[in-house]
């Protein structure tokens, strides 16, 4: 059946997922010194927060193709969105008045169930927009869906502090829920349309037996296609980047450079606005010189821009920090869109949705194990510069795999 709705409906709608979802890795982060301090927990392990996230989507991501055959890609991201709704009004059951240990494991279970439930968000919208798209403007349409990601984390880094400063932090979790609840009801009017390709007359019996092998058939593909491969490799290793980056800048400049909680959150939300002109810019570069030149590029930036926080310090003037933060998001979260055009470029026919969620699966693992890496790296040190120059040489590896694996 043709697609009923023009790429720019579906792509609007997808920047509604991403702007409601990007709680699921930026609001607890971004609040940690204020959780911290309540809680009486560390506020560098945020690193965890994160690692339990991809942790969940791992866990999901593999079950990106059933999920998608049967509800079909707005369902399905209907679905994610309430349950991050969910996984974040879970965290606000932490208390002071609760055992330290019952608090870390509602705050755990927060990051989880928010993962778990954002697992096939990513593979949803490649679903969706892929066929709608022309080849030619692959790059630049996959990198204007991805403009939410940076878009929601800049709503998430401006606004959940500020409430914090204001009335707690359990306001700032409860109004980004309220956000992904809303953005869930608002895309109802668009399901049917949108998911006319669904299949949902599977039989009950094969359902986990199928998802299972749909499961196995997407990593396949990274055995079978070596582009694929490839930007799955440089683009787990930029992820490092981005990841620890939105775990930690907010808290760092708490902690290293003594920055106010409130301002070092409008930092990061104006780094966040360097990611949403990257993605847009390193589209088009993508389209105009190949996708490999464009990865190339954001992961260079990336690593100078990690190098530069690893050397910052308190005598460094705030604008040098909010620039550097800039050039990083530009770099580190700017790549994702080429990233995607590129593997659904490569996918198979008709194995899209597969092809992403393979290529999620090893970034997600890859994301579990690195933020919780700089945890452990600042818990030893007690200094922020080393874990930044994790992701230093996680940038550099990244270019190397696409010049080795291309």
């Amino acid at each position: 059946m043709a697609p009923q709705h023009s790429v720019w409906t579906v792509m609007a709608a997808l920047l509604g997922v991403y702007l409601g979802g990007m709680s699921t890795f930026l609001c607890l982060p971004v609040l940690a010194p204020a959780i911290a301090a309540e809680l009486g927990l560390a506020p560098a392990l945020a690193g965890l927060h994160t690692a339990l996230v991809y942790f969940g989507g791992l866990l999901s991501v593999p079950f990106s193709g059933a999920l998608l055959k049967r509800f079909g890609g707005l369902r399905v991201c209907q679905m994610a969105l309430v349950g991050i709704g969910c996984g974040l009004l879970v965290a606000t059951l932490a208390s002071p008045t609760l055992p330290l240990a019952l608090s870390g494991a509602l705050l755990a279970a927060s990051s989880f169930l928010c993962g778990l439930s954002h697992g096939p968000v990513t593979a949803s919208g490649s679903h969706l927009l892929a066929p709608r798209t022309p080849p030619s403007r692959m790059g630049l349409i996959f990198s204007l869906k991805q403009c939410g990601v940076p878009a929601g984390a800049m709503v998430v880094a401006a606004l959940a502090p500020a409430l914090t400063v204001a009335f707690g932090w359990r306001v700032g979790v409860w109004t980004m829920a309220a956000l992904a609840f809303t953005v869930a009801l608002a895309l109802q009017p668009l399901r049917a349309a949108l998911d006319a390709d669904r299949a949902p007359a599977v039989p009950a019996g094969g359902r986990i037996t199928g998802a299972l092998r749909d499961a196995a058939a997407s990593l396949s593909l990274l055995r079978e296609n070596a582009a694929l491969r490839a930007v799955t490799l440089s683009g787990s290793a930029f992820g490092v980047s981005q990841f620890c980056f939105a775990s930690f800048f907010v808290t760092w400049q708490v902690a290293t450079l003594g920055t106010p909680l409130a301002e070092a959150g409008l930092r990061m939300a104006l780094a966040q606005a360097g990611g949403l002109i990257g993605r847009v810019a390193w589209g088009v570069v993508g389209d105009r010189t190949g996708a490999m030149r464009a990865l190339a590029g954001c992961g260079i930036g990336a690593a100078l821009s990690t190098l530069a926080l690893a050397l910052a310090g308190p005598s460094w003037p705030g604008l040098l920090v909010s620039l550097v933060g800039i050039v990083l998001g530009a770099t580190a979260i700017g790549f994702n869109g080429v990233m995607l055009a590129e593997a659904a470029r490569v996918a198979p026919a008709g194995r899209v949705g597969a092809a992403t969620g393979a290529m999620q699966t090893v970034f997600s693992f890859t994301q579990i194990i690195m933020p919780a890496v700089f945890s452990g790296i600042v818990g030893l040190t007690g200094q922020y510069g080393a874990g930044f120059l994790l992701c230093t040489g996680c940038a550099a590896f990244g270019v190397w795999c696409l010049r080795r694996f291309w």
